[in-house]
C-alpha cells in the first residue's frame, strides 16, 4: 500500500500523526507501531542504523499495522534506492537547500520518466511477485518530504516547492537555528519567522507542512497548536526520549518519596 493511508489524509487536509525511532531494535519498532501512530520514521541521519537494519525495522513496523518511513542521511540516491527497495513507503530528505537539491530528491526516489530510480527485484516488489503492481503505483503512492533546515532553504523556498513530485516539507528547527547563528534557540523570533515563511509557502503550493515535536511531555499541547497553525504531517516524540524521560521521572519520583 506504500503511503496511501498518509496521502489520503493529507489530501483531505486531515493531520497525519507519526513517531520517530533512533534505536535499531525491532521491539521498539513494534511498540511504536502498536501505539497507533499512522507512521514511524526510522532515523538514519543521526544514527548508525544501516540498510540491513532498516529492512528489519520496516518489516516490524508493517507487521504491526503502521507505515514505515525513513529519514535519509543526506540527499543520497544510493541510500534512497536501497531503503525504498527494502520496502520503505517514503522518505524524508534532509538538508534540501536549493531547487537543484529538490530536483535530485525527486529523481532519486521516483521511477522514470519522473525520476532515475533504478528498477530491480527486491522486497518492495514482492521479490518479483508484485513487480508490475508496485512499479505502477510507486511514483504516485510513495511519500517524499523535503526537510527545510537551513536559512538558505528558507530563502529558496519558492523555487524548491516549484519542483513536481514533492508531497510536503518538514521543518528542522535545530539545524535552522544553527544556520541563523542562534543554535538551540528554536523559539527565537528569527527561527519562528523562518518557520512561518516555510509553512505559508508550503500551504500556498498545495503541499503538506510537517514538523517534529520532539519532547513527549509537551507534544500533546504543541500538536494541537501546530494543527491550528496549519501543519498536517506531524511527528511526536522519539524512542530515546520516551525511554529516557520516563526512566528519569520514575527515579526522581522514587527519590522524592524517600525524603
Amino acid at each position: 500500500m506504500l503511503a496511501e493511508k498518509i496521502k489520503e489524509k493529507l489530501k483531505k487536509g486531515e493531520p497525519s500523526i507519526g513517531s520517530w525511532m533512533s534505536m535499531a531494535h525491532t521491539s521498539i519498532a513494534e511498540i511504536l507501531a502498536m501505539a497507533g501512530y499512522d507512521w514511524v520514521v526510522v532515523e538514519t541521519e543521526h544514527t548508525s542504523i544501516d540498510v540491513s537494519e532498516v529492512m528489519r525495522l520496516i518489516m516490524a513496523i508493517e507487521q504491526r499495522g503502521s507505515i514505515p518511513l525513513i529519514r535519509l542521511a543526506w540527499v543520497d540516491p544510493i541510500q534512497a534506492k536501497a531503503v525504498l527497495d527494502a520496502g520503505a513507503a517514503g522518505v524524508i530528505v534532509p538538508m534540501v537547500n536549493t531547487k537543484k537539491d529538490a530536483e535530485l530528491a525527486v529523481k532519486m526516489t521516483k521511477y522514470p520518466p519522473l525520476g532515475i530510480r533504478g528498477v530491480g527485484l527486491a522486497r518492495a516488489q514482492g521479490y518479483g511477485q508484485n513487480f508490475n503492481e508496485y512499479v505502477e503505483r510507486a511514483n504516485s503512492d510513495s511519500l517524499l518530504i523535503l526537510q527545510i533546515e537551513h536559512i538558505d532553504a528558507v530563502n529558496n523556498i519558492e523555487e524548491i516547492l516549484s519542483v513536481p513530485g514533492i508531497d510536503g516539507t518538514f521543518i528542522g528547527p535545530y539545524d535552522l537555528s544553527m544556520s541563523l547563528g542562534i543554535p538551540g534557540q528554536i523559539n527565537h523570533p528569527d527561527v519562528v519567522n523562518a518557520k512561518n515563511k516555510v509553512l505559508e509557502a508550503t500551504i500556498r503550493h498545495g503541499l503538506s507542512a510537517g514538523i517534529h515535536l520532539v519532547h513527549p511531555d509537551t507534544a500533546a499541547i504543541e500538536c494541537k497548536e501546530m494543527i491550528e497553525q496549519g501543519y498536517r504531517f506531524i511527528a511526536v516524540g522519539t524512542d530515546i526520549l520516551f525511554l529516557g524521560d520516563s526512566a528519569r521521572k520514575l527515579y526522581s519520583d522514587i527519590k522524592a518519596t524517600k525524603n
